[in-house]
C-alpha cells in the first residue's frame, strides 16, 4: 500500500480558528452598524486633510423633504425609500443618510454610536492580533493558507475562478482544501484589509493624530483614512455577502457545523 494512501481524521478548522470566525463575525456587524451611525453625522467622504459642507466630495448621501440621493462624483442616484429619505417604524419620513434598521442603535445617536464602535473594535483588533499569533503557531497559515508556486499560476487561477461559478464543483469540492481563489481572498482579508480598517481607524482619532502623526500622514489626511475606511468596510461587506452565497451553495448545514465543531479533515500520515 502506498504511503500516502494511509489517512489520519483531524479537525477541518482549530479551535483558534473556529472562536475568532465567530467573534468576528459578531464585532464586524456591530461595527459596521454603528460605523453607519458615525456615518450619518455627516454622510459625505472627502480625500486630504479636510473635508466640510462647502468642500467637494466624491461621495455624499443626501436628502430632502421628497427625496434621496447617493451622489458618486458628478453621478447622481435617486435612493427615496433606501438611502437619505426613508420612513420610520411608525411612518414618519426621516432624512439621515441609513435607515435606523441597519443601525446601531436603531435611532440616531453619535455618542451611543461611537462607543458601540470603539468598545468592538478594540475587541476586534485584539482578536486580530492573537488569531494572527496563534495561527503562525498552530500553522494555521502555513498548513491552509500557502500558496504554492504552481497555485500563482494565471491559468491555475483562471481554473479556480470559473470553478467557483459551477454549481456542481461547489457541492464536489466543499469540505476540501482551500483552492487558489479562497486562499487568495483570506489572504486579502486578513492580512490587508483587516489592518487597513484597523490602522485606517487609529489615523482618524484626534488623540492619534496629535502622537502619531505620521500615520495620518501615512494615509494622505484623516478625511482621506475616513474615506479608506468607509471603502474597507464596503469590501468586508462584498466579502461577507459572496462568503454567505457560497455557504449557501456548497451545504449551509454541514459547513455551520463545521465551523461549530471543527469538522472532519484527512490529511496522508507521515
Amino acid at each position: 500500500m502506498p504511503k500516502d494512501a494511509l489517512i489520519s481524521t483531524q479537525s477541518r478548522h482549530r479551535m483558534t480558528t473556529r472562536i475568532w470566525h465567530w467573534s468576528n463575525a459578531l464585532c464586524l456587524l456591530i461595527l459596521l452598524m454603528s460605523g453607519l451611525t458615525i456615518f450619518n453625522a455627516h454622510p459625505r467622504l472627502y480625500w486630504g486633510e479636510y473635508g466640510a459642507n462647502d468642500d467637494h466630495a466624491w461621495m455624499a448621501v443626501g436628502s430632502s423633504q421628497t427625496m434621496g440621493y447617493l451622489r458618486l462624483g458628478e453621478l447622481r442616484i435617486e435612493t427615496t425609500g433606501a438611502l437619505g429619505n426613508w420612513q420610520d417604524s411608525q411612518g414618519r419620513t426621516q432624512t439621515w443618510a441609513f435607515p435606523g434598521w441597519a443601525t446601531i442603535p436603531s435611532h440616531y445617536s453619535l455618542a451611543d454610536g461611537r462607543r458601540w464602535h470603539f468598545f468592538f473594535a478594540w475587541i476586534f483588533s485584539v482578536g486580530l492580533a492573537l488569531f494572527m499569533v496563534m495561527s503562525l503557531w498552530n500553522r494555521h497559515i502555513q498548513r491552509d493558507l500557502h500558496m504554492r508556486r504552481d497555485q500563482w499560476r494565471p491559468s491555475h487561477i483562471w481554473r479556480s475562478f470559473r470553478a467557483h461559478l459551477d454549481l456542481r464543483v461547489i457541492r464536489q469540492t466543499a469540505g476540501e482544501d482551500y483552492n487558489s481563489i479562497q486562499k487568495m481572498s483570506y489572504i486579502g482579508v486578513i492580512f490587508l484589509l483587516l489592518p487597513l480598517m484597523i490602522f485606517s481607524g487609529l489615523a482618524m482619532s484626534p488623540a492619534m493624530d496629535a502622537n502619531w502623526p505620521f500615520l495620518t500622514d501615512l494615509f494622505g489626511g484623516r478625511q482621506s483614512a475616513r474615506s479608506l475606511h468607509f471603502i474597507g468596510a464596503f469590501l468586508l461587506l462584498l466579502f461577507f455577502l459572496v462568503h454567505m452565497v457560497m455557504v449557501l451553495l456548497s451545504g449551509p448545514f454541514r459547513q455551520t457545523r463545521s465551523m461549530i465543531t471543527g469538522g472532519e479533515g484527512k490529511e496522508p500520515l507521515a
